[in-house]
C-alpha cells in the first residue's frame, strides 16, 4: 500500500478502489492513482527475475558475437540495457556491441531507441506505432527468407512474431533477457482475487500479459477462475496498458479497455474518465448523490462509507425510490445472518456517514427507500 496523502480536495478517483498487478513500476503506477484519490490494492502477480547468470542468454550472445545476425529488433529498453550490461559482466560487452554495430537494428519505440542510443548504438528503423506488429510489417516487406534475425525477448509473449519470421523463411536466434516467475509470497495475490470476486475493487490494471495470465492461472489454481471472470466482465473493470496486455483476458472472452498511447500516464487518465462515468447518480432530498466503490459523494463532499452501508446503498439504488424490504436488505449484507437487527444498525451507520440523514426514508413495518425527489421519482416510476 502507498503512503500518499490523500487528505486534499477528492480527485476523480476518489471513492474507487483500484488493483494494481504490476511488478515493475508498481510504485509509479500506484502513486499516479492515489493523486487522484484512489485507494490502491498492490499485488504483484508475478516476478521478473534478471537472466545475468542464465546459459540461455549467454549462448545467445556469444552465438550472436560468433556469427553476425543480419537484423536485431529490440524490443524493450529494460531489456535491451539488460542484456548489454549481463554481456559487460561476462566480458564480452564491447565485442557484442561491435558486433550490433555491422547489423540492421530495428528499435520498437522511443524508449527502445533511446536504450540503444544509450549504447552508443544508432537504430536503422523504428515505428511511429510501437506496434510490433508494423516491425514484422516491414522485415516481410524487406523480405526474410534465409536470412538471420535476432530478437530481444523480456518475458513479453510475441504473438505471432517469430511464428511469422520462421513461416517467411528466416532463421531466428531468441535473446531471453528476462524471465517472469511467480512471487515468492503469493499471499497478497490471494488477497486481491478475493477481492476482485467479492467486487471490493472497482478497477483491476494490468502492465503485462505475464501479469495476466498469472492472475487468472492463480485463479484457475484456486477455483475462483468461473467467479473471477463473471467479476471482470461484468463489474470491475478490466484496464490493460495496451493489446498485447489484454490477450490472455481476451483469451478468456473478457473486454478490456485500453489508452490510445500504451504509458501509465495515458491508463491512469483512462481510469479518471471510465470510472466515474460508470457510477450511479442520483437526485435524492434535495442532494446530488454520486455513488462510488467505497464512498459516496454528496453534493460534490465526499462521504466514506463502511461496507455494510454500500451494500445497503447499492441495493437500495437498484430500485430508487422503491420500498426494499429489511429482509432483502439483510440479504445484502455481507455475512449478516438471519438477524434483521443487522440491517438497522448499518442503516444507522449510512446514515451518519452519508451527513444526510434524509437521503433514506423507514417505511414503518415495510423496509426502507431512498427518498427520490419528485420529478425523478415519476421517471424512475415509469422505467
Amino acid at each position: 500500500m502507498y503512503d500518499e496523502d490523500q487528505s486534499t480536495e477528492h480527485g476523480p478517483l476518489a471513492g474507487f478502489t483500484v488493483g494494481v498487478t504490476a511488478a515493475r513500476r508498481a510504485d509509479e503506477l500506484g502513486v499516479l492513482l492515489q493523486r487522484r484519490g484512489a485507494v490502491v490494492l498492490h499485488a504483484p502477480a508475478l516476478r521478473i527475475v534478471p537472466l545475468a547468470d542464465d546459459a540461455e542468454l549467454l549462448a545467445a550472445t556469444k552465438e550472436i558475437i560468433d556469427q553476425a545476425p543480419d537484423v536485431v529488433v529490440a524490443t524493450t529498453a529494460i531489456g535491451f540495457r539488460g542484456w548489454i550490461e549481463a554481456a559487460d559482466g561476462w566480458g564480452f560487452g564491447e565485442q557484442l556491441i561491435r558486433r550490433l554495430r555491422g547489423v540492421e537494428l530495428l528499435a520498437r519505440g522511443p524508449k527502445v531507441k533511446g536504450a540503444v542510443r544509450a549504447a552508443g548504438l544508432t537504430e536503422e528503423w523504428s515505428p511511429s506505432s510501437e506496434s510490433m506488429a508494423e516491425v514484422l510489417d516491414r522485415l516481410l516487406e524487406e523480405g526474410i527468407d534465409g536470412r538471420r534475425i535476432a530478437v530481444q525477448l523480456h518475458g513479453e509473449p510475441l504473438p505471432g512474431f517469430v511464428e511469422a519470421l520462421r513461416a517467411g523463411g528466416a532463421e531466428v536466434v531468441l535473446v531471453p533477457v528476462y524471465r517472469w516467475m511467480p512471487p515468492e509470497d503469493i499471499g497478497p495475490v490471494d488477497r486481491l482475487l478475493d477481492a476482485t470476486v467479492s467486487r471490493g475493487l472497482d478497477a483491476l490494471t494490468f502492465t503485462s500479459a505475464p501479469a495476466a495470465a498469472s492472475l487468472l492461472s492463480r485463479a484457475e489454481e484456486r477455483g475462483l477462475l468461473g467467479e473471477l471472470l463473471v467479476a471482470l466482465q461484468h463489474d470491475v473493470l478490466p484496464a490493460c496498458v495496451g493489446p498485447v496486455t489484454a490477450l490472455p483476458l481476451q483469451a478468456r472472452g473478457v473486454d478490456t479497455v485500453q489508452p490510445e498511447r500504451f504509458r501509465l500516464g495515458p491508463l491512469v487518465q483512462l481510469l479518471c474518465k471510465e470510472l466515474p462515468g460508470r457510477t450511479r447518480v442520483l437526485p435524492i432530498a434535495g442532494h446530488r448523490v454520486e455513488i462510488r466503490g467505497h464512498a459516496v459523494l454528496v453534493d460534490g463532499a465526499l462521504k466514506p462509507v463502511p461496507p455494510a452501508g454500500m451494500s445497503l446503498l447499492r441495493a437500495l439504488s437498484r430500485r430508487p425510490g422503491w420500498v426494499v424490504a429489511r429482509s432483502e436488505l439483510l440479504r445484502a449484507l455481507p455475512g449478516a445472518g438471519r438477524d434483521e437487527h443487522a440491517v438497522e444498525t448499518a442503516m444507522a451507520r449510512l446514515r451518519t456517514a452519508l451527513g444526510a440523514p434524509r437521503l433514506i426514508q423507514t417505511v414503518v413495518k415495510r423496509g426502507y427507500r431512498l427518498a427520490l425527489d419528485p420529478a425523478a421519482d415519476a421517471k424512475y416510476s415509469d422505467a
